[in-house]
């Protein structure tokens, strides 16, 4: 089983080197010639309008969440809740906190 194997590696490396030799590339080669055209079309034609359609629908999501009030804060005893404190700043914050988003445990700053 492995001299069958090691014969079709030792004939796949020849023949890739008779084609670099004679300057065909894998791209251009046999029956994959101009497969890089599609993939070049496909990243103008089909990706770039889809991240330019996601990143539109991030912004007008984005907006449409502005222009809403934040939730009235409702004090639960299962939320919020401090048992130590955080090791950076005042200790009373996350990491990521956003005053407009994230109350604290009294209520959201002003």
């Amino acid at each position: 089983m492995s001299a069958i194997l090691s014969q079709v590696i030792r004939r796949q490396i020849a023949i890739s080197l008779n084609r670099s030799q004679a300057g065909v590339t894998a791209a251009t080669a046999g029956e994959h010639s101009g497969g890089y055209k599609v993939w070049k079309r496909l990243s103008f034609f089909v990706a770039i309008p889809a991240v330019g359609l996601c990143m539109l629908n991030a912004y007008l999501k984005h907006q449409e969440e502005h222009d809403h009030p934040r939730a009235e804060f409702i004090k639960y005893e299962y939320l919020r809740r401090r048992e130590k404190r955080f090791p950076w700043g005042e200790g009373n914050k996350s990491l990521f906190h956003n005053p407009h988003v994230n109350p604290l445990p009294d209520g959201y700053e002003h």
